[in-house]
């Protein structure tokens, strides 16, 4: 099977546990407004690529990966279960540490014909890093342009799943940092009883000039960016929502 990848990184270090290599595919459902990658919305776009590739690509420089693996990331993954099942189905026959970097947008509780794959795939899966853009459902769909009520159905659907699961949420000045609010994403993945890690960065603007060369408005070109010294308490918020969750159960 092919799949639509727009790129790929050798040796990525964020990306999920030790050294690994990185597959962004093509196409995403989701405009969020600091998105850095805007050239992988299209899902038309990237290069046709056999599944069976990108293993003999790991595999060639497999022993920089001992405490690593393979990470899909995108745009959305997702978009393309069908893939990444047959991705990960290859990676599994060399026992590679297989992760999902993804929003979740792609889940949809009834979509059963959709649900098939993803059940297979998630028994494959040993890490997923969501990315939880707001807590806040009419906030998430003014900073991404889709509704929020799957993607936290997601988390806990991959906590049902027994499948271990990174938190990642981007603090942006004036849009994601309100205390409320990140005291309420604490308090709901502090219900995820798979949660491993919680990653909470800082808002950068790297990305801009992409939209200037693609003539992509940037609807935040007058927020700064995250000072960085904030996110520690900002991520202290989180954490103390997800212990009163805890505390209660």
């Amino acid at each position: 099977m092919k799949g639509r990848v727009h790129s790929t990184e050798s040796f990525g270090t964020v990306d999920g546990p030790g050294v690994r290599f990185v597959i962004f595919l093509q196409g995403c459902p989701m405009r969020c407004a600091y998105c850095h990658n805007p050239d992988t919305w299209a899902p038309e776009g990237g290069t046709l690529t056999e599944a069976s590739d990108l293993i003999e690509q790991y595999l060639r420089n497999e022993g920089f990966y001992k405490d690593g693996g393979i990470t899909v990331t995108g745009g959305e993954p997702l978009m393309q279960v069908d893939f990444v099942y047959e991705l990960f189905t290859l990676a599994k026959q060399h026992n590679i540490h297989t992760c999902i970097d993804t929003s979740g947008i792609m889940y949809h509780p009834g979509d059963t014909a959709y649900n098939r794959t993803l059940d297979k795939l998630m028994e494959i899966t040993d890490l997923v890093m969501l990315d939880i853009k707001h807590i806040d459902p009419e906030k998430h769909k003014w900073l991404t342009q889709q509704p929020n009520d799957g993607i936290l159905a997601f988390a806990e659907y991959l906590d049902k799943k027994n499948v271990s699961i990174w938190i990642r949420h981007v603090v942006v000045p004036g849009i994601t940092d309100d205390d409320k609010y990140l005291y309420a994403l604490g308090y709901f993945i502090g219900g995820l009883k798979n949660l491993k890690a919680l990653d909470v960065l800082p808002y950068h603007t790297l990305g801009l000039p992409k939209y200037e060369k693609l003539g992509i408005e940037y609807r935040l070109k007058d927020v700064p960016a995250m000072d960085k010294s904030k996110v520690i308490e900002k991520k202290q918020v989180i954490l103390e929502g997800i212990k009163k969750r805890r505390s209660e159960e």
